[in-house]
């Protein structure tokens, strides 16, 4: 009797199931539903898709509102894509009119009849490498900015046909190197700054049929390179300085439509312009002979 109730016992222990060790955390990716005892082995998976023990979101969301990605929007353009178009930095590019233009290698811009809206951005002023900037036959409005001062290796700068209005920023003497500025028929007011006198290399100066005011400024005679002058169709007052004279290289020289007073000076005889467009003034007589048949009409009710 003794014996049987012994193999009753072995037969007992020998069949016992032995304990499971694994994860016990429901919310892990290792969750072992048949473990028994937990030994710290949950892994878990954050929202970058990452998995390890760490059971806290430790993944960032980018510009973009991608766990993860490296979206940016640095110019707060509010386009951002996996990677924004352009991302601006200090001293590398710039974004105009919803283009990246590089600061190191961006030398000339021909952006003329596309057409472009809204004011000239003053970023502009950072592409100090420009050498040729178009932006004219557009719907453009508002000021030009100071900042175009910036842009002192221009040697061309078209701003003509669009609504720009405001006046000519002194800034713009700043850009010695120009050659041919126009700014022709836009909605400008206010005087010619006298710094455009800075302005010793330009061949072409056009600021013609707009509404600029005041006088003729005498440094206008400094600009001795000068093969064309356009200032007609403007309202501008005063007397023809005699600084006109030093425009010896000149083949056009136009100052009709405006509403200029006084005698000719006698040194406009030593301009270039031998047959100058003087038309619809109020210039008096008597007339420099040299010029005396291309006055035109004036309206002399106020002289003398």
């Amino acid at each position: 009797m003794k014996k049987i109730i012994l193999l009753s016992i072995l037969i007992i222990v020998g069949c016992e199931e032995p304990a499971i060790e694994g994860c016990l955390d429901g919310q892990a990716t290792n969750y072992d539903a048949t473990a028994s005892i937990d030994n710290n082995t949950c892994t878990y998976v954050d929202s970058c898709g990452v998995i390890d023990i760490d059971k806290t979101n430790d993944c960032i969301q980018d510009d973009c509102g991608v766990w993860g990605g490296d979206g940016v929007d640095a110019d707060s353009d509010n386009i951002c894509d996996d990677v924004d178009a352009c991302i601006v930095q200090d001293g590398v590019s710039v974004e105009l009119w919803g283009e990246c233009y590089d600061i190191e290698t961006t030398t000339s811009l021909f952006l003329n009849h596309i057409p472009l809206t809204g004011s000239i951005p003053p970023e502009i002023g950072n592409l100090t490498n420009l050498t040729y900037l178009d932006l004219s036959g557009n719907h453009l409005t508002g000021e030009i900015p100071s900042e175009i001062g910036n842009l002192t290796n221009l040697e061309t700068l078209y701003l003509h046909y669009q609504g720009l209005t405001g006046s000519i920023p002194p800034e713009i003497g700043n850009l010695t190197n120009l050659t041919d500025l126009n700014i022709c028929f836009t909605q400008l007011t206010g005087a010619i700054p006298s710094e455009i006198g800075n302005l010793t290399n330009l061949t072409n100066l056009d600021l013609s049929h707009i509404h600029l005011t005041g006088a003729i400024p005498s440094e206008i005679g400094n600009l001795t390179n000068l093969t064309d002058l356009h200032l007609g169709g403007n309202d501008l007052t005063g007397e023809i300085p005699p600084e006109i004279g030093n425009l010896n290289n000149l083949t056009y020289l136009g100052l009709n439509s405006n509403q200029l007073t006084g005698e000719i000076p006698e040194e406009i005889c030593n301009q270039g312009d031998s047959s100058p467009s003087l038309s619809n003034n109020q210039l008096c007589p008597p007339y420099p002979s040299c010029i005396e048949d291309y006055v035109g009409e004036q309206d002399t009710s106020n002289c003398p």
